[in-house]
Formats: structure tokens, C-alpha cells, sequence
């Protein structure tokens, strides 16, 4: 079951209607006894968004109010919240459903996408198509490349790549994710080296494995097309990391 609430209140079915666009932005999270990961980069992401899309401001308190409304005295959930045109402002919509956590391992199909303006997390992109197809295909999820097989996201997450030293993360266009830039400051505290470098698709197979990262948490990559992948022991190391990472209330 999922609970939707629109600048605090239930909406009827007629305003759900009204405000449900393909112009707008969104953040997913995942809520564990009242509190998420990386709330504060949740909310700077919302407010570049909003300032990009829409050349609005956004009030980082309000939100989180909104989602706290939102979940009553539900402790444990999935919650996204998003920003649509409005007539005179950005409409907030937050939506909690039952917690979630990210299968594992999972095989990925390659295909010739990368999202418009990258760098946001849009509402609608052709990404959920090629997700659906790597569905049909027999595959988890669908990994975009740009020119030259150039590596950058999956249709849902990050990817990382294990090498001796520790991480690569691709240098594409593509969504920073919160949980990516959490790892990005907690591997190297941790003994783990984290960088960005080009990837192609022809390198999979010289890394030691690769990894997927969003809210939902991790997942090793075992297959990319017909390249099967080994999962190394560095993905207990990287899960004992993402274990760490702090939750904070909201």
C-alpha cells in the first residue's frame, strides 16, 4: 500500500490528476526508525533541481516536515518526494511505501542511452524502456552507455567497479547518487582508495568485479551482457562500509 500526500494533505483523485506531470524532479530514500541516510544531500539535491527546472527555491525544513506528516508513526519505509510545475509554485508530493532493499547479485544489459541533463533526477526519461526491455531479455537492469561503449549508470543505480586499490566509479554524465557520494568520502577513511576514471564497456572484464549502489543499499554485479563477473571479497569490505554510514533523523 502506498500513502500519498500532496503539500501535506491526502489528495483527491481529480488533484493527483492535476498535479502529476512529466515536468518535474524527485529523490528516493529508504527510512529506518525515523531516520535516512544522507538527509542533508537529499534535500541539497531537491533544492539545485527545483532552482534548475523551475528557478524556484525550496525550504529544506518544509520538506522534511512534509515527510515526517507523511509518515505519522510509521518507522521503517520506502519514501520519495517530489517536485512538480505548479501554477504559481513547485508542488511537493511525498509517497511512502513498505522498506526496500536491493536484490543481489544482478546481471545487466548494456544498451546505447544516456539520460538528458544527467545530473537530475528526472520524473520521465526513456530509462524505465530500457529497463523493461533488459527485463524481457532475462536481465535485473539495464546499464547505459553513451559513445564509444563509454559506461555511465544502470536505468536505477550507480555503478563501481573493484580494482587493487580499491574503487572506480565511471566519469560520465549520470546521476550522483546519494549513497555513491556517502561511499566517495567513507571508503577512503576506511582504507579503500575512491576515484572517478572512464570506463568502456570493453574494460569490465580487466576489473576484479563491479558493484551497484542506490537507497535501497548494494548489489554485486555477477554477468554484464554474456561477460560473466566474479564477486570479489572486496564487496564484503565495501558492504561493511555502507554498513557504517550513519542514519540521521529527519
Amino acid at each position: 500500500m502506498t500513502t500519498i500526500e500532496i503539500d501535506g494533505t491526502e489528495p483527491r483523485a481529480q488533484r493527483l490528476l492535476e498535479t502529476v506531470s512529466s515536468s518535474g524532479h524527485f529523490t528516493a530514500m529508504q527510512v529506518r526508525g525515523g531516520k535516512v541516510r544522507g538527509v542533508a544531500l537529499h534535500m541539497q539535491r531537491l533544492e539545485a533541481a527545483n532552482r534548475e527546472l523551475f528557478g524556484a527555491d525550496l525550504d529544506p525544513d518544509r520538506v522534511r516536515a512534509l515527510i515526517r506528516h507523511a509518515l505519522r508513526d510509521v518507522k521503517d519505509a520506502s519514501v520519495r518526494v517530489f517536485l512538480y510545475e505548479g501554477s504559481s509554485q513547485p508542488v511537493t508530493m511525498v509517497t511512502v511505501k513498505q522498506p526496500a532493499e536491493i536484490a543481489t547479485p544482478q546481471g545487466l544489459m548494456s544498451v546505447r542511452y544516456q539520460r538528458p541533463d544527467a545530473h537530475i533526477k528526472h520524473v520521465a526519461t526513456d530509462q524505465g524502456h530500457y529497463r523493461r526491455l533488459a527485463h524481457r531479455m532475462g536481465f535485473d537492469d539495464a546499464l547505459l552507455t553513451g559513445d564509444a561503449g563509454v559506461v555511465s549508470e544502470t536505468s536505477m543505480t550507480n555503478i563501481g567497479f573493484f580494482v587493487d586499490e580499491g574503487v572506480v566509479w565511471p566519469d560520465a554524465p549520470m546521476l550522483h547518487g546519494i549513497t555513491m557520494r556517502l561511499l566517495e568520502v567513507a571508503l577512503p577513511a576506511a582504507g579503500m582508495a575512491s576515484r572517478r576514471a572512464p570506463v568502456h564497456l570493453s574494460d569490465v572484464a580487466s576489473f576484479d568485479g563491479a558493484f551497484l549502489t542506490n537507497a535501497r543499499g548494494l548489489a554485486a554485479v555477477d554477468r554484464v551482457d554474456a561477460q560473466r563477473i566474479p564477486v570479489p571479497a572486496a564487496m564484503t569490505a565495501l558492504t561493511d562500509v555502507f554498513a557504517s554510514l550513519p542514519w540521521e533523523p529527519i
